[in-house]
């Protein structure tokens, strides 16, 4: 049975009946997990185990693992930054920057990837400038160019733990002050101004293959009086065809209140489906999901299928040989000198010494 377009959600830490009927729905393709559904690394690894098991092919799992503020797993996990953090480094050092996220995303991807998590909804690529209450520090700089920069060293340090990653939210979420979880909000400008700045970082990941992208639930009216993420001229014919991805598009939440523009539950997703969306999620509404799942029951797309398969997380390491790297312990070392220069403003060590230092 091929992967569905439908990703999900859990209740709780372990699956129970419904979860796994749900689960082999042949509509379904992923998991997405929240901190809800998580107790220790050990209660996760089983809980992952569960739901690889439940059908072959392995349905996916992901998780918001970007740093910062939003961390789903942190008692256990290391600690990560928010990207802001090494966009402030970036300033004054930015070679030294880009090892470093590199080495932090490394973590990140080795520390999911032990538990059984194939990827994160990472990294984020809007330019923080200052305006957007959802993005913030969770966007490296306000300059295009620093995001290209650290978003490639992101990319490269997940790929080397096994990690495939998914730049969001476009074609840019921080030019609007509003929270797309709440309300819809609108970028007026035109789009000669977002291909100049916003998009920059976009391109740049794309044609170093970047492996999934997310778009945003924002109205640019002076392109499309649609939301990016319903947007046929967004995904199809600027995302695909001038852009040339040709990686894995996913809705953001179908849930969120900026998804009301496209119709309830069902006809939201029909409409994402068919501006050019691979996969959906629909999270926090069980009654919708089921919903969902029925009217895409018979919903079949090689093309998205042969796609998926390079979120499929690889190569783990265990636990036990992960806290034993040195790869792991240099990351410590950069976040605890992160930590240092932020608070103290001590100069931070420069990690291209030979010798290996001891991450929400």
């Amino acid at each position: 049975m091929p992967l569905g377009p439908i990703m999900l959600d859990l209740a709780g830490t372990a699956l129970d009946a419904e979860d796994r009927e749900l689960l082999r729905h042949p509509a379904v393709g992923g998991v997405i997990l929240f901190a809800r559904n998580y107790e220790s690394p050990e209660q996760l690894a089983a809980l992952t185990a569960a739901i690889h098991a439940v059908r072959e092919p392995a349905l996916l799992i992901g998780v918001d693992q970007e740093g910062g503020r939003v961390q789903r797993f942190r008692d256990g996990f290391t600690r990560l930054p928010p990207a802001g953090r090494l966009g402030r480094l970036h300033r004054e050092r930015p070679a030294q920057a880009r090892a470093v996220c590199e080495s932090i995303a490394w973590l990140m991807a080795a520390e999911l990837r032990a538990v059984g998590v194939d990827f994160s909804f990472a990294p984020v690529l809007d330019l923080d400038r200052g305006i957007s209450r959802v993005i913030g520090d969770r966007g490296f700089s306000p300059d295009a160019q620093a995001v290209g920069e650290l978003a490639s060293s992101w990319m490269r340090g997940a790929r080397q733990a096994g990690m495939a990653s998914v730049g969001k939210h476009f074609p840019g979420h921080g030019g609007v002050e509003a929270d797309s979880h709440t309300e819809l909000p609108r970028d007026e400008r035109p789009f000669v101004d977002l291909e100049l700045e916003d998009l920059a970082p976009f391109r740049r990941l794309i044609d170093q293959g970047l492996e999934a992208m997310m778009p945003a639930h924002v109205i640019y009216p002076c392109i499309d009086p649609r939301p990016a993420g319903f947007s046929p001229v967004w995904l199809r014919q600027i995302l695909r065809q001038q852009l040339g991805f040709q990686g894995v598009i996913f809705s953001d939440d179908l849930n969120m209140e900026a998804a009301g523009a496209g119709g309830d539950h069902v006809e939201r997703a029909q409409a994402a489906v068919a501006a050019g969306c691979d996969m959906l999620l629909i999270c926090n509404n069980r009654p919708a999901a089921v919903a969902t799942l029925a009217a895409f029951r018979d919903h079949r797309d090689p093309a998205t299928s042969l796609r998926l398969l390079r979120m499929r997380g690889r190569k783990p390491l265990d636990r036990v040989r992960l806290h034993e790297s040195p790869e792991w312990h240099r990351a410590l070392g950069h976040i605890a000198e992160l930590e240092s220069h932020d608070s103290l403003e001590l100069p931070l060590e420069d990690p291209t010494t030979p010798e290996p230092r001891t991450k929400p």
